[in-house]
């Protein structure tokens, strides 16, 4: 496979991983408390926000490069 067909593969599943998803989830560990040998921790939640926007980008984006290379091999 040539690199464009891998990359637009590529693209065409960041877009559907960002519509299907709208975001990715992740946690982070944080001291609340530090006395010492006493340590109190608590986990904290974060998103990285994938729009729709950004998901029709990508997909649109590899659909077209896919036909373009299909093109310019036939």
């Amino acid at each position: 496979m040539k690199s464009n067909t891998i990359f637009a593969i590529l693209l065409i599943a960041v877009g559907i991983f960002a519509f299907a998803y709208q975001g990715i989830n992740f946690k982070t560990r944080e001291k609340a408390v530090d006395l010492g040998p006493i340590q109190i921790t608590h986990d904290k939640t974060h998103m990285l926000p994938l729009g729709p926007i950004v998901g029709g980008i990508a997909l649109v984006g590899g659909i077209v490069l896919l036909i373009g290379a299909k093109r310019k091999a036939a």
